[in-house]
């Protein structure tokens, strides 16, 4: 089983090189599972263990069980994630000539570790939209370049000699790919024709591209005994995956049970699609709805509700032991982390602690504590902006790793499997 886990999240994470691809996969398992779309602008008639899943800018996907019609006394049990990483999105008319080198424009999304990106195979992926006959609907498509197109070069130790010491990469001029060489002026726009070629379009009927690089490396098992994931996105698709996983096998005559994974939350959760909008409200009031509660239910039932905010947690690192807190040091193979702020930078405090601890405890799968150091700003998570919008009991969590924010991340298969484990005995409730 551990096996098959792993393998599975290697597939997905291998599967969705963009946030838009992500959110593709995941529609395809739950189709595969089940699980029908519900339009937006349509009436919703929900039933009794139906099965459903909602979109916005099909990036971002919230699926559901109906488990039971009685919500405003059961709730809505919710495993919260994000499809988006950091990286590098293309700039449009990216084309760039210095010299002979052929390269593209781009500007930096979220916080990549940008020297991991030099220097490794890249290509390109996301969605492109299509001139159609309603200029208010543009045909859209998903691309995948596949192949690897681009690369970022160092410049050579010779001529920077305190490359070693740390180098400051300017994101507008030492991060960019080249993607090709000329020895005449290159005409038209190749990577515009290169999508154009790989959806079998004109390049006219192209309006504009949402597109991002990605490392083509796939994911593998590292270590003596394999015990290490190493994959890019793996924040925060390993948690997607580990929700998605959860949602599929559970069995629970109580509530509702909701996968909410989030676009942007990377740059601030600011959009639509993001966690700081009203796309989880809205969707858990029109369940309410179309189960035929009041607004008044709907409000009984956030009181009866619990979110897992599910984001990467840090590993202790072996070579800089020093960065961790010196009482609550995570360490691999002990399972999922739950996290806690004094800042509130995390939405857990001493009741869902409890929550999440005792629900590990009765099914015997192994947590352990995260903080930042006093003297560490650290980061955030949807946790917070999704508590400002819909006032439910939450719970900060997530799967230690190594190298968060890397072009390509570290964690170990065991902690992954318990934090599945976790959310299938949370959604099992």
């Amino acid at each position: 089983m551990s096996n098959t886990l792993v393998n599975g999240l290697m597939s997905f994470i291998d599967q969705s090189p963009s946030m838009f691809h992500a959110a593709d996969t995941i529609i395809s398992q739950l189709e595969s599972n089940g699980f029908s779309y519900l339009d937006p602008s349509s009436n919703w008639n929900l039933e009794v263990n139906g099965k459903y899943y909602v979109t916005s800018n099909q990036s971002a996907v919230i699926a559901f069980i109906v488990n039971s019609t009685a919500v405003e006394n059961e709730g809505f049990k919710i495993v919260g994630a994000h499809t988006d990483v950091p990286g590098f999105r293309i700039k449009p008319n990216p084309q760039m000539t210095t010299e002979s080198y052929v390269k593209l424009n781009t500007e930096i999304y979220g916080g990549p570790i940008l020297n991991t990106w030099l220097d490794r195979p890249l290509s390109a992926a996301g969605r492109v939209a299509l001139k159609s006959d309603n200029v208010l609907r543009p045909t859209i498509k998903l691309v995948d370049l596949e192949r690897p197109l681009l690369i970022i070069p160092n410049l050579a130790i010779h001529m920077n000699r305190d490359v070693n010491n740390g180098v400051k990469l300017n994101a507008q001029k030492e991060t960019l790919p080249v993607v090709s060489y000329v020895k005449e002026k290159l005409e038209g726009n190749i990577i515009l024709e290169e999508v154009a070629k790989k959806l079998n379009v004109a390049p006219s009927d192209i309006l504009e591209m949402d597109l991002f690089l990605y490392p083509t490396e796939k994911s593998c098992m590292v270590g003596l005994n394999e015990e290490f994931i190493s994959a890019s996105r793996l924040d925060d698709l390993s948690m997607v995956y580990s929700g998605l996983h959860a949602l599929l096998n559970s069995s629970s005559a109580s509530g509702v049970n909701v996968l909410a994974c989030f676009d942007n939350e990377e740059v601030g959760s600011t959009s639509k699609q993001g966690a700081n909008s009203p796309f989880l409200g809205t969707t858990l009031e029109r369940i309410a709805v179309s189960l035929g509660k009041s607004r008044e239910d709907y409000f009984r039932a956030l009181a009866h509700s619990f979110i897992i905010s599910a984001d990467v947690a840090h590993l202790l690192h072996p070579n800089y032991p020093e960065k961790s807190d010196p009482t609550n040091k995570v360490l691999p193979g002990n399972g999922p982390a739950i996290k806690l702020s004094a800042s509130c930078s995390y939405t857990t405090d001493s009741d869902s602690f409890g929550v999440f601890a005792h629900l590990c405890d009765s099914n015997n799968i192994p947590y352990q504590v995260f903080v930042n150091r006093s003297d560490e700003r650290g980061g955030s998570t949807i946790g917070p902006v999704t508590a400002s919008h819909v006032a439910i009991r939450s719970v900060d969590i997530g799967t230690p790793m190594l190298s968060m924010h890397s072009a390509r991340e570290l964690m170990a298969s065991a902690d992954f499997i318990h934090t599945t484990s976790a959310m299938l005995a949370f959604y099992n409730l």
